[in-house]
């Protein structure tokens, strides 16, 4: 007599227990995404090497070949040609130049 009783009140938790589940899972999705942080501020008048390296996405001491690549793939998403802006792409091609040392900053042609 208790067994059938145990295992009633077991498959009762069970559903109880799955239909919390399922309204959490449901409140979770349907939340807001968190927004995301970006660097507030513009771009200064001399570029400095950490804003170089804001731009490219790569630390101040990143080795030339990790500028390369960093370079590159931020170029591919930016480049006029694909419908970017000019002036992003001068900034991003000060900022590796400034990483690799060619430049002092301040060059951007806008």
């Amino acid at each position: 007599m208790a067994t059938p009783l145990l295992a009633g009140l077991a498959v009762a938790a069970a559903a109880l227990a799955g239909r919390y589940g399922i309204q959490a899972w449901q409140a979770f999705k349907t939340r807001p995404p968190k927004p995301r942080r970006f660097y507030e501020g513009g771009f200064q008048p001399k570029m400095t090497r950490r804003e170089a390296a804001l731009i490219l996405g790569i630390r101040e001491n990143a080795p030339a070949d990790k500028v390369k690549e960093a370079h590159r793939k931020v170029m591919v998403a930016n480049h006029p040609d694909a419908g970017g802006s000019h002036y992003l792409a001068s900034k991003i091609n000060e900022a590796k130049d400034v990483m690799l040392g060619k430049t002092q900053g301040g060059s951007s042609a806008f």
